[in-house]
Parts: C-alpha cells; structure tokens; sequence
C-alpha cells in the first residue's frame, strides 16, 4: 500500500499543534531526514543537503535555527510561517519511497538555487 498522510493539503501537523496550543512556539524541522542524519548532518554528501524550518515565531526560529547550526546544518531554509510545513509534510511519502530504494544509506534534499532571478511575463488574454 501506498504511503499516505492522515493530515494533508488544507493542514498539517504543525498547524494542528499551534492551534491546540496557540501560546507555544512551534517550529517544524527535521522531518525531511532521518535520526542520524538530524544530528550529523555530514553523514549525506558531506552536508551538502538543505533542512527547512517553518514557524510563525521567528525568534523562536532564529533559537532553532542556532541549534541546527551547532548540528553542523549549514543550508537552513527558512520557508516562512507554519502553514509552509504542509510542503514538508508532504514529501513525506516521497522520502519513504527513497528509503525503500536506499535502504539504510543517508541522503536528503537539497535545494539547488541559480544565481539570477527569472522574470514571468504573466499571460495576456
């Protein structure tokens, strides 16, 4: 059976925590990785991978943030406030699938960016 999630596309997990305890700071990360990978991240690629962080408090992301960064995180990508965990959350029956494949080798995602911004033309009618 496909890997599926019981909270998904108007929701997540981190949302569903905020509101249940609206005066917690919660900060959604490290649910793109495995334990080992959590906490070394050099284990994948000599760390040279990307762990997001979503949240609607910035300082206690900026606190989070911090402890990443004493893990050796080095590309920590903010993707902005709590609903942004949806994305994460959602890579979730991906990153079992690779896992299936990989079995007990480390890897993550990385986010790979160019070095100039596009410009869209929006379309004309």
């Amino acid at each position: 059976m496909p890997p599926t999630l019981f909270v998904g596309n108007d929701d997540s997990l981190g949302e569903l925590i905020q509101r249940t305890f609206p005066r917690t700071r919660v900060v959604k990360t490290l649910n793109t990785l495995n334990a080992y990978i959590m906490v070394d991240p050099s284990l994948a690629n000599n760390g040279d991978h990307t762990v997001f962080v979503s949240g609607n408090d910035d300082g206690a992301k900026e606190e989070t943030v911090g402890l990443l960064k004493t893990f050796g995180w080095t590309d920590i990508f903010d993707l902005g406030d709590i609903t942004t965990a949806r994305g994460t959350e959602a890579m979730l029956p991906l990153w079992i699938r690779m896992f299936g494949k990989l079995g007990n080798l480390p890897f993550q995602f990385k986010v790979v960016r160019g070095s100039q911004q596009l410009t869209v033309d929006a379309p004309t009618a």
